[in-house]
């Protein structure tokens, strides 16, 4: 089977086109991104056929559990498959700046502007959609009069957290901190969160720092994977909970492990998520595939 690696600010994906084939993904996932026995990843993205938009992805985490959208992954997503001229809809053209593709994903239809240098994709911007605050839709399981739901405690460890709740299609519990992110003992209390009664789908986790209206650093992480150099609906869910505790301005800069990402969201309408995008290799995997 052949396979691309692409990373989005380190958030990195093997992408391959499915259009044609169909095996047990969640077992391949699990083998193709074990980073000692694999190739390494974070997860594994297919190219499938929609009939409701361009094309299909669907995105296995690293543990084979299904996530319904990434941010990062999309951006991946995006240059692969213009790139590789996954579809007669969009041919490619010299000369040509932006490209346009709507994506369909588990948690509804995604549109993606991809910029251009020459005929190579280097940034690509994508509407996250609405961001959803209400209980059952993020899902989470708490008793709360008021949504959005901002600065709730939880208890962890007889520790109590600080959490905002939203979902960004997937959902996310964020918590700001007054210490440097990288102080935060993530790999300990990361899983606790992400399996808490409360979550009864689980749930990724942020912790993020206001440096500035306009700059926030952070660290995430995801359900099904652990922790991430990137997280674009984490990044997402972070600039969303800022906005409404009045942290931050309309458009940020989210500071990541693996590097920036801009967003951007007026309160009203759909989340923009924009930053680099590279490809890191091809490949092809030799391993039991059924």
């Amino acid at each position: 089977m052949k396979f691309s690696k692409l990373q989005a600010t380190g958030n990195d994906f093997l992408l391959t086109d499915a259009r044609t084939m169909e095996v047990d993904w969640p077992k391949l996932a699990q083998a193709m991104c074990d980073r000692h026995f694999g190739v390494g990843a974070d997860g594994l993205m297919l190219v499938q056929n929609s009939a409701v938009a361009d094309l299909r992805m669907r995105l296995f985490n690293s543990d084979g559990s299904e996530a319904e959208v990434s941010g990062n992954g999309l951006r991946c997503f995006a240059k692969y498959a213009i790139e590789k001229g996954l579809t007669d809809k969009m041919p490619l053209r010299a000369g040509q700046s932006n490209r346009s593709l709507s994506i369909e994903s588990l948690s509804g239809v995604r549109k993606v502007q991809a910029y251009m240098s020459g005929n190579r994709v280097n940034r690509v911007e994508v509407n996250m959609g609405l961001p959803r605050f209400q209980a059952e839709q993020i899902p989470v399981n708490v008793q709360v009069d008021i949504t959005p739901i901002l600065n709730y405690p939880l208890m962890i460890d007889r520790k109590k957290l600080t959490l905002s709740l939203l979902s960004m299609g997937n959902p996310h519990a964020v918590s700001f901190l007054s210490r440097p992110v990288g102080n935060f003992p993530l790999a300990e209390i990361g899983p606790k969160v992400e399996r808490h009664a409360a979550f009864p789908q689980r749930t990724n986790f942020e912790v993020a720092r206001v440096l500035s209206r306009g700059k926030v650093e952070a660290r995430v992480w995801e359900r099904g994977v652990g922790e991430t150099l990137a997280c674009g609906s984490g990044a997402s869910a972070i600039a969303v909970a800022a906005q409404l505790l009045d942290y931050v301005d309309r458009e940020l800069d989210i500071m990541l492990p693996g590097g920036t990402l801009t967003v951007s969201w007026d309160r009203v309408g759909e989340v923009l998520l924009t930053g680099a995008v590279e490809e890191v290799f091809t490949g092809e995997w030799l391993g039991d595939s059924n």
